[in-house]
């Protein structure tokens, strides 16, 4: 998604400065061509040469630097961005945005490109809830600007509250989204489902499943990089939300239902990639269930069948977790459910399956034919997913 993106990186002169390094580092890992552009200020932050080193490209500085390649035609670097994101952006920097100053690089740069821009406020506190900087980047975010709200927690001051650089990841997430806003799922909306749904014995007990959720999680990072609008509805995981979807918490089976219903209306396709458990308690004790006997005898009932009770006219995709016949059993599913997909794979296996960031599948169709997938990455397990659901789309 982001190999061979050029992504101008603006860093201004807030104490977050350093965590740009980061930032860039991930970015060049993940394939981008990093540009980094710093105030003055941003320099006595962190040195220009901490960014050189991570991103192998000339830091730029000062609008008329000899050295620099872009020094006199500092228009060809606006051009070149798919996008240009700011982080940390200052209040100084946001204000200089929003009323059209032009007296630094960065902001010449602003005003130069045609790509969209990003900016990662971070400040103190006041400065932040400030009327000025609110009405600032309510202004730049009217101009079209993505702004990533900053966190909360303690600041460079001592002082906890609003202010903090949003995390990486949740930058990273906001850069994806933007760049793919034209991709090719653009315009259709695709609901996910992910985690393993938790069914209470009581206040304390339950049961589940040892589904991580990454599955689940990474069809709908993939989805919202190609610029389809996303719900995704989550059981309980140990995973961060990600960013530029909503996303909806449940914890069983019949919570999932009723999100997954609301969901679809509209909707171009369903990933049911959930690990929804099979059965829930009869009953559910009102207070903790004491160790008085040597043995518990709990009464089940089967779960709702979101697949094949949730109604509406969009593609539907199924996974099929198995031990043994894996095939077979996924194709009965398939049957049964009456999905255009069913994604198999084998949860014996160590490199495959829970908890783990690999996937070796299979995908079936209705026609039955199946397509063998290598062991691969879960964010690319997911991109053929979305793949297939693209052709099947267009046949329709």
């Amino acid at each position: 998604m982001l190999t061979n993106k050029t992504i101008v990186l603006g860093i201004t002169g807030g104490i977050a400065a350093y965590k740009a390094a980061d930032l860039a580092s991930k970015l060049v890992q993940a394939g981008a061509k990093v540009e980094v552009v710093m105030t003055e200020a941003a320099t006595k932050f962190i040195t220009p040469l901490t960014l050189r080193n991570i991103t192998g490209r000339p830091v730029v500085t000062d609008m008329f630097e000899p050295a620099s390649e872009y020094s006199v035609e500092h228009i060809a670097l606006a051009e070149a961005a798919d996008v240009l994101v700011i982080a940390p952006a200052t209040a100084n920097t946001i204000a200089k945005l929003a009323w059209g100053f032009a007296d630094n690089m960065l902001t010449c740069l602003v005003l130069a490109t045609k790509a969209p821009v990003i900016l990662a406020p971070a400040m103190n506190d006041n400065m932040y809830q400030n009327p000025v900087t609110q009405e600032n980047l309510a202004k730049l975010k009217k101009r079209g600007f993505a702004i990533i709200d900053p966190g909360y927690g303690r600041l460079a001051s001592g002082k906890v509250g609003w202010g903090r650089l949003a995390d990486i990841e949740t930058i990273l997430g906001t850069i994806r989204q933007v760049l793919g806003k034209s991709g090719d799922l653009a315009g259709r909306k695709i609901v996910v489902t992910a985690g393993g749904t938790q069914e209470p014995i009581d206040p304390v007990r339950h049961i589940g499943n040892r589904s991580s959720g990454k599955m689940g999680y990474a069809v709908a990072e993939a989805a919202r990089d190609r610029g389809a609008t996303v719900t995704l509805i989550t059981a309980p995981t140990s995973l961060p939300d990600p960013t530029g979807m909503e996303v909806v918490h449940v914890q069983t089976a019949k919570e999932m239902k009723s999100a997954v219903a609301k969901a679809v209306a509209g909707a171009d396709a369903l990933v049911m990639a959930a690990a929804v458990a099979d059965y829930q308690p009869v009953t559910r004790a009102k207070s903790k269930i004491k160790k008085d006997s040597p043995t518990l005898t709990l009464e089940l009932v089967r779960t709702p069948d979101i697949l094949s009770e949730v109604k509406g006219d969009f593609i539907r995709v199924g996974f099929a977790a198995e031990s043994d016949d894996i095939i077979a059993n996924a194709k009965k599913k398939l049957t049964k459910k009456n999905l255009d997909l069913i994604v198999a794979n084998d949860i014996t296996s160590t490199d495959s399956g829970f908890g783990v960031d690999t996937n070796k599948v299979s995908i079936i169709d209705r026609s039955g034919k199946i397509e063998n997938l290598p062991l691969l990455t879960k964010r690319e397990v997911a991109e053929k997913i979305l793949d297939r659901v693209k052709l099947l789309e267009m046949k329709k």
